[in-house]
């Protein structure tokens, strides 16, 4: 890991390396978000519930625990499940051990689109990401990666813990508040 001066501030080295890597995730997202757009007509965090939801038994989760997998917060996820509820692609019911609760379910025609938009997400990903990469280059991506993860899970544990009883129950922690 880097050592960080005195002040926090990031060194000449660190600040081209952060507007590089800045400007990539920028330009990846936006050329994602505009192919699954093209060929799927859905943005990518629509794919990533859905994803998300054909992973889980049953093709189903409750939503504080979708909210977990995919990071979102409550009132994020609820938009996002309404819409795709709205497409057909997911199914909202009460969940029957919390009537507090409430579960999201992958449907057929939702899988279905998942199909043709995964299909679209492996062509742009391959085309502009690990087309561009050595295998060298993917592996090191991929252990920097997997720091850069580990480091903000353990940074937001660390704050998450912090400012939960500041928020509505709305992440993980909420323990089936949200709905």
């Amino acid at each position: 890991m880097a050592a960080v001066d005195e002040t926090g501030q990031l060194s000449a080295r660190e600040r081209a390396a952060w507007d590089r890597f800045s400007t990539a995730i920028t330009m990846l997202s936006e050329h994602l978000e505009r192919r699954l757009q093209a060929a799927a007509r859905m943005p990518h965090a629509h794919f990533a519930v859905l994803a998300t939801l054909a992973d889980a038994p049953e093709r189903t989760l409750r939503m504080h625990e979708l909210a977990c997998a995919v990071r979102f917060s409550r009132s994020r996820l609820s938009h996002a499940v309404g819409r795709l509820a709205a497409a057909g692609w997911v199914r909202r019911t009460p969940c029957p051990s919390d009537k507090r609760g409430a579960l999201a379910t992958l449907t057929p025609v939702g899988a279905d689109a998942l199909w043709a938009a995964t299909s679209a997400r492996d062509a742009a990903v391959k085309h502009a990401l690990f087309d561009a990469l050595t295998a060298e280059q993917l592996d090191r991506l991929d252990e920097i990666s997997e720091a850069v993860v580990a480091a903000l899970n353990e940074t937001c544990d660390v704050v998450h813990a912090s400012d939960t009883a500041l928020r509505e129950p709305d992440t993980c922690a909420s323990d089936g508040q949200l709905g």
